[in-house]
């Protein structure tokens, strides 16, 4: 018989994945543990692997598509045993994390069920139905109660599409809108599909765009006692495994400013009419990859030093671009920092990372003439970009805390403390 791999249980919260791209296509051979496909989920972009030796029988999902936790995927016939067509179902799906890799590993086990029997992971829970995180808050929003919708979706999963409609006035279809065949290439265009990462940012700026009500604050930072202080710690970070940045000095400088400050983390709860202040400091780091722009998390930032801190910065950068980041990583951010480097301009307006409230963008820092003490003089400037949700934050404590954060920036002793020490 052939084995049949179900899409797994990723993560707490995560009802379904988005087939980005098939590392295999049938009749290849492959072996136990080697990568199948490229899955994206709300979190993160995996790998999955396969857990048998074989030969791949069939693929069930095209690239592109969306299927709930819990389909059957692709069918390997396993090495030794007659190929049969796949059953609708496969064994019970679990998560773990690898030893040495930090990827996301599972494993399939006890045999496939007869074909008749229903697949009770695909299954949505009684009385509940099936649909994402995203899709759950754009019914609330809405005003549309899911429990009367029938899902168009893979499996009967209720999409935003679905609540959109029930929301004009026109019942959800119980069966998927025709889908229009993707419109070919000229000679004066190229069109790629917006799929994987990208389709997950889309969904996310827009998202955010349409909830929060966005408001930028900017102010100058003089960058030049970190500048001295980067220089006569440089050796020390590089020992420690990161590069003293000045997004090193800002996450560190960030966790006794939002303590002062404790409206900017926090987020909105629409539901309950609630501002929800978040007690730990989870600084989420906004990090460019190939396939866009991904948010890993350096958890407890007050209860690191600043060496820590630029090796977290560093290890979390580094996983994003390889792909072997861990879902723990991309989880649990209360406040989200941008940094655009050297090549940052002048300033910039970030979208703020829905539901966190607040998100600073750090500029390019350049050696620019300032008055001090009535003396032009050359000294390290760049700016910083504060935006906020208005509904929950106003203008005059927006200011008050980039000016706070500044100040600490500007002066280091009296917080910094020593650099290896919390």
């Amino acid at each position: 018989m052939a084995y049949d791999v179900k899409l797994p249980d990723i993560g707490e919260g995560i009802a379904e994945g988005e087939i980005v791209r098939w590392m295999v296509k049938v009749g290849d051979a492959v072996k136990d543990d080697q990568p199948l496909v490229e899955v994206m989920t709300d979190k993160a972009s995996v790998e999955i692997p396969s857990p048998r030796t074989g030969t791949i029988a069939a693929i069930h999902a095209e690239a592109g598509s969306i299927v709930p936790v819990g389909t059957v995927i692709v069918s390997i016939a396993v090495a030794g045993e007659a190929a049969a067509p796949p059953a609708t179902s496969g064994g019970t799906a679990r998560t773990g994390h690898g030893p040495d890799s930090g990827e996301l590993r599972w494993n399939n086990e006890g045999g496939a069920l007869p074909a008749t029997s229903p697949d009770p992971a695909a299954a949505p829970s009684a009385g509940r139905a099936q649909a994402t995180p995203a899709v759950r808050q754009l019914a609330r929003q809405m005003g549309v109660a899911l429990e009367a919708l029938a899902g168009s979706g893979p499996g009967g999963a209720i999409t935003a599409d679905d609540v959109k409609r029930a929301a004009g006035g026109g019942a959800a279809s119980t069966a998927a809108p025709p889908t229009a065949a993707p419109a070919a290439s000229s000679a004066d265009e190229e069109r790629v599909p917006l799929r994987g990462l990208r389709r997950k940012i889309a969904e996310a700026m827009r998202h955010s765009i349409q909830t929060a009500a966005h408001f930028t604050f900017v102010a100058e930072c003089d960058f030049t006692a970190m500048a001295a202080h980067r220089a006569a710690h440089h050796e020390r970070a590089k020992a420690a495994g990161g590069s003293l940045t000045y997004l090193s000095y800002v996450v560190k400088a960030l966790a006794p400013t939002l303590r002062e400050f404790p409206t900017l983390n926090a987020r909105l709860d629409d539901e309950r009419s609630e501002i929800v202040l978040m007690k730990r400091l989870h600084i989420g780091i906004a990090t460019a990859t190939k396939d866009g722009l991904t948010v890993p998390v350096i958890h407890d930032a007050d209860r690191k030093s600043l060496l820590e801190i630029a090796a977290e910065i560093h290890r979390l950068a580094h996983a994003a671009r390889d792909h072997s980041i861990r879902l723990e990583d991309l989880q649990g951010g209360t406040f989200t920092v941008t940094s655009t480097g050297a090549h940052g301009g002048v300033l910039a307006t970030p979208i703020l990372h829905h539901p966190q409230v607040a998100i600073l963008g750090v500029h390019e820092v350049k050696k620019k003439p300032a008055v001090v003490d009535d003396q032009i003089v050359i000294r390290d400037l760049g700016n910083l970009s504060l935006s906020l949700d208005h509904r929950v934050v106003d203008g005059a404590v927006g200011a008050d805390f980039l000016y706070a954060l500044i100040a600490r920036l500007e002066r280091l002793d009296g917080w910094i403390g020593e650099v290896d020490r919390p």
